[in-house]
């Protein structure tokens, strides 16, 4: 079969041929459709993040995958099923986490991330999984279903975020999007539905597809450039929530003095390394003085990916068509991942979905 992979020192994924799998016990074998690509894949291909299998020089690469069953193997699951893979998995062994079901508060060493560390990714025109990490869907969702993963993403953080002010009455009406990638879109897409006036600070400059996305939701634009974190208040209001997707290190810092007092930050984005100076007694104040709080969230489990699947099919598909910017097949796989102004969110198909009869 056919797989997209990066191997150890390489900067660019390559096509290559691998054994199509057979799956184990409790596991069932799924023909894959399409893979999502994303920052942390070009992340992982760069070397910045993430980290190989074992006793191997390349991981086949992506997370963001939806698929068909093609071989249920006597688990619950039917053939023909479309269903989408959780990413994290048992290390070695089991664990407390995974046992619980809470694989994605699992700290370092206790799991593996499908095409991110330590375990290969779904990239490939078959994939094996453990049917209780493949999330059944609507047959309806096939196409865009890759989307499921990282709206997950925000289920979790949102999900985190309600947690944190929960010992009191909690009535947000505001929400802000730090950054507008796919991952800020479809979130501020989510927050439309939630909050009555929403908010994404980006860096791009007019006329810009991003932008006219953000409009169209009824979200107001903030161009990073002329107005910064810490001014949003003054500009527009300060917000009730704030949702971090830039992995710019700065923006925590300045999201706590720009929240509202009860509000709350999301912190997803991951930076690297940055030393720089910030007023520590000022944030502390602000963290105290106006009960305000700070999640920090990364993965997501199944109940998140199920809430997702919801919440894709109450998405436009205007909204959709529009995020998606393309979808590629295994001949020009390599378009995929360039990554420039036009681009927003792209997958590779690797089949077509074809309804069991």
């Amino acid at each position: 079969m056919k797989a997209i992979a990066v191997h150890e020192g390489a900067t660019e994924p390559e096509l290559i041929d691998l054994p199509r799998p057979d799956p184990d016990t409790g596991e069932a074998l799924v023909r894959t459709l399409r893979v999502g690509v994303d920052g942390t894949d070009h992340e992982v291909i760069s070397g910045g993040h993430g980290g190989f299998p074992a006793d191997t020089d390349h991981m086949v690469l992506g997370h963001e995958a939806v698929g068909v069953v093609e071989d249920a193997n006597g688990t619950e699951l039917s053939e023909g099923d479309v269903v989408v893979p959780t990413v994290r998995r048992r290390p070695n062994g089991s664990n407390d986490y995974f046992q619980r079901g809470e694989p994605d508060m699992a700290p370092d060493g206790q799991y593996h991330e499908r095409g991110i560390v330590g375990d290969h990714g779904f990239m490939a025109e078959y994939f094996t999984s453990p049917a209780e990490f493949l999330v059944p869907i609507s047959a309806e969702l096939a196409d865009h279903g890759f989307l499921v993963e990282p709206i997950s993403i925000t289920e979790k953080a949102v999900e985190h975020a309600d947690a944190s002010r929960s010992a009191f009455e909690w009535t947000p009406e505001s929400a802000l999007v730090l950054g507008n990638g796919s991952l800020g879109l479809i979130t501020l897409a989510m927050f439309e539905q939630r909050f009555e006036r929403t908010y994404c600070l980006g860096r791009r400059e007019r006329p810009d597809p991003t932008i006219d996305i953000i409009e169209s939701l009824g979200g107001t634009y903030v161009n990073s450039t002329e107005t910064s974190v810490p001014e949003i208040p003054d500009e527009h209001e300060a917000p009730d929530l704030i949702y971090e997707s830039t992995g710019y290190a700065k923006h925590p810092f300045e999201s706590i003095e720009a929240l509202a007092p009860n509000g709350v930050l999301a912190a997803l984005g991951i930076p690297g390394d940055w030393d720089f100076e910030i007023e520590g007694g000022k944030l502390h104040r602000e963290l105290v003085l106006h009960n305000k709080a700070i999640v920090g969230s990364v993965n997501s489990h199944v109940g998140h990916f199920e809430a997702a699947a919801d919440t894709l099919a109450s998405l436009s598909a205007s909204f959709l068509d529009d995020l998606v910017t393309g979808i590629f097949d295994l001949d020009d796989y390599e378009a995929a991942f360039v990554d420039d102004d036009s681009t927003i969110k792209n997958a590779i198909q690797f089949s077509e979905y074809e309804e069991r009869r």
